[in-house]
């Protein structure tokens, strides 16, 4: 009884080796094939480049006066923004194009001949900007260069650098996706011509940061530029793809 007993547990323990080594087999060619899934992609990148010119322009300048008097001050900074005004108006600025901003207040105390500030003001200094918003980038830019001529009429005035905008970005930007997606496609076309394949499906598809520099610039940066210095600028769009290859 002992040895049938032992001659039932061998085919038991044959057909559970069996079904063991079945199921490695499915695990091992369910690996080979997803390996081989992995294996027949090609990752590529692809980008596209364009020229803009930017179509609105933002600038701003300051002026100040300073006084032993507030009251006085107050005055004198009323009647340098009327000159700002009126010279800008002159210059071919719209009057409703032109904003001035809140005053700022400066207090500078009385020193000592032994260098130890005192509670007493000596003096009041009152600052306030001007900011143009405009379409007109060549008005633009001539006011930037040539405002500080409002020196020559007793005000102290500072001018600065414009920064000058593009307001289709949005559009452009969907656009120079699809642009980069295809020279990406083109790419991997290429590089699979030699060995007969073919891309095919898109598996999967990675935009980076986009590149908006001065014209002619080889500036790049990790994080993406958007550049508001220049007139003439290009857009730089990078798309990373990856295909199925036939």
């Amino acid at each position: 009884m002992e040895n049938g007993g032992k001659n039932k547990a061998i085919p038991v323990a044959a057909l559970m080796l069996s079904v063991a080594l079945i199921i490695s087999s499915i695990v091992v060619m369910g690996g080979f094939v997803k390996v081989k899934s992995l294996q027949n992609t090609l990752s590529v990148k692809g980008s596209a480049k364009k020229q803009i010119k930017s179509d609105f322009a933002v600038w701003t300048g300051s002026f100040s006066v300073q006084s032993s008097e507030l009251s006085n001050a107050y005055g004198m900074l009323s009647e340098s923004a009327k000159k700002v005004k009126e010279y800008l108006v002159e210059n071919g600025v719209p009057e409703q194009d032109i904003v001035f901003s809140a005053i700022n207040t400066s207090t500078y105390n009385e020193i000592l001949p032994n260098g130890v500030y005192t509670n007493r003001i000596e003096s009041y200094r009152l600052y306030q900007n001007v900011e143009i918003n405009s379409n007109d980038i060549d008005k633009i830019t001539q006011i930037s260069r040539k405002s500080t001529e409002l020196i020559n009429e007793g005000v102290e005035f500072q001018s600065n650098s414009p920064q000058y905008f593009y307001t289709k970005l949005s559009d452009l930007k969907l656009e120079m996706i699809e642009l980069a997606a295809q020279d990406s496609k083109q790419r991997a076309q290429k590089l699979l011509s030699v060995t007969g394949n073919k891309p095919g499906k898109l598996r999967s598809a990675r935009l980076g940061v986009f590149q908006i520099t001065p014209l002619y610039s080889n500036e790049v940066s990790d994080y993406g530029i958007n550049d508001t210095t220049s007139i003439e600028k290009e857009i730089t769009a990078v798309v990373s793809c990856e295909f199925e290859v036939n």
